[in-house]
């Protein structure tokens, strides 16, 4: 009986392993892709910065939450000034990992 508890733990651990590597693998892979979006949009349309491009993927991204949570029928502060904040508070945090102030 231990034997089989102890290969079910182990079975279990390589198993939440696995689960994190393909997680990891597809947030990579979500980075790419925006990276190489990012850049494109700025090559294609002049006069925009690839910070006007983050700031429609944090506006896009808080709209998808909101129809997320609104199916779910809870209620979310939804003003301007919020998504302001949010859009604030994203940016205070990339510039912190980038001066090191994070890790």
């Amino acid at each position: 009986d231990k034997v089989q508890q102890v290969k079910a733990a182990e079975a279990d651990a390589e198993a939440r392993y696995l689960s994190g590597l393909g997680v990891a693998r597809q947030r990579k892979a979500i980075v790419t892709g925006l990276q190489s979006s990012i850049s494109e949009f700025e090559n294609d349309v002049d006069g925009v910065t690839s910070k006007d491009v983050m700031d429609i993927l944090v506006l896009t991204q808080y709209f998808d939450t909101l129809t997320a949570v609104g199916a779910n029928n809870l209620i979310l502060e939804h003003e301007p000034a919020s998504v302001a904040s949010l859009q604030s508070q994203v940016n205070k945090t990339l510039k912190n990992r980038k001066t090191g102030f994070l890790s």
